[in-house]
């Protein structure tokens, strides 16, 4: 498309017309690159979207017209604007420099854009090419996940820029464990419970600072009593049994004493239950309370017990 809004003109047939009109070249005689020297060509112009790019064209006293044009459009002839682009300036019309500015560049105005002089009745070109880049953006993630233990995971983080972004993924918790994919997509098969936690997609061109998000992957699990141990309390005192499980989703907790459950409430006990503990407090330890209990923890995905047992010092 070019820079938008400038006097297009679809058939070489006028662009040459116009061109000859402007500098007064005679029929038959073509626009052609002049000395290597003169107009003196531009390097390429880099800029981000969003700023102001910059052409300039050399020039000497043997120049009489200068134009600047972008693919079929006429920017600017001498001093005249030619288009109708309120983003394109005149930045300077001197004898050593004619210069143009475009602002707030998008990606549509890259492409090229030719300085033609008139000197000696002969035309003569000089091309730059107009590059732009854009800040690397994510524009699709994959949307938090839960799946039990031995699933198959597959994230995705598509992202937009110019040059197109690396994308890179990391495993940052519980610990960062460094990089564990350079690619849009993460495969993670026969996923384990240290593999939970959230994962970071970083986006990077190196225009800007790099973009990230982050995907939360919840791994479930079945219970895995990690603690239970036996205790032994005097006659009289307080006493406490511990039961401690680890679980995704957390477990629930009940506890037996032989072969019967204990209420809640039951006299001279209390059971208090945490996301992953539960305590049996005896408040006055008695003959009675000695003997083997049982802690069972539940989740939807299984169940697990261990026996421990209560006895007098």
């Amino acid at each position: 498309m070019g820079v938008g809004g400038c006097l297009a003109l679809p058939w070489r047939c006028l662009v040459v017309l116009c061109l000859r009109l402007l500098f007064l070249v005679p029929a038959g005689v073509p626009v052609r690159s002049g000395d290597a020297t003169f107009p003196k060509a531009m390097d390429n112009v880099t800029v981000r979207q969003g700023e102001s790019a910059t052409l300039r064209c050399s020039v000497d006293n043997r120049v009489t017209r200068v134009a600047w044009l972008n693919r079929s459009s006429i920017l600017y002839a001498g001093n005249d604007k030619w288009c109708l682009d309120p983003r394109v300036v005149l930045l300077a019309n001197t004898k050593t420099q004619y210069s143009i500015q475009i602002q707030d560049v998008d990606v549509y105005d890259e492409g090229p854009y030719t300085c033609s002089v008139q000197t000696d009745n002969h035309p003569k070109t000089s091309r730059v090419h107009l590059i732009v880049q854009v800040s690397p953006k994510i524009t699709e993630i994959s949307s938090d996940i839960s799946i039990n233990e031995g699933g198959n995971v597959s994230l995705t983080c598509i992202a937009t820029g110019r040059p197109d972004p690396t994308i890179t993924w990391r495993h940052i918790s519980p610990k960062a464990v460094g990089f564990i994919s350079e690619d849009e997509y993460l495969e993670i098969t026969g996923i384990t419970r240290e593999q939970s936690g959230e994962y970071e997609c970083s986006a990077s061109n190196d225009v800007a600072a790099p973009v990230v998000q982050r995907v939360k992957v919840t791994v479930n699990y079945p219970p895995y009593i990690s603690d239970a141990k036996s205790t032994g309390v005097p006659v009289g005192q307080k006493g406490i049994l511990l039961c401690e499980a680890s679980a995704v989703p957390s477990a629930d907790f009940q506890w037996y004493k032989d072969d019967k459950r204990l209420a809640e409430g039951q006299k001279g006990l209390k059971v208090e239950n945490k996301a992953f503990v539960s305590k049996l407090t005896f408040f006055n330890v008695s003959e009675q309370d000695y003997g083997n209990y049982t802690c069972v923890a539940s989740n939807q995905l299984g169940n697990t017990n261990a026996s421990m047992i209560l006895y007098g010092e």
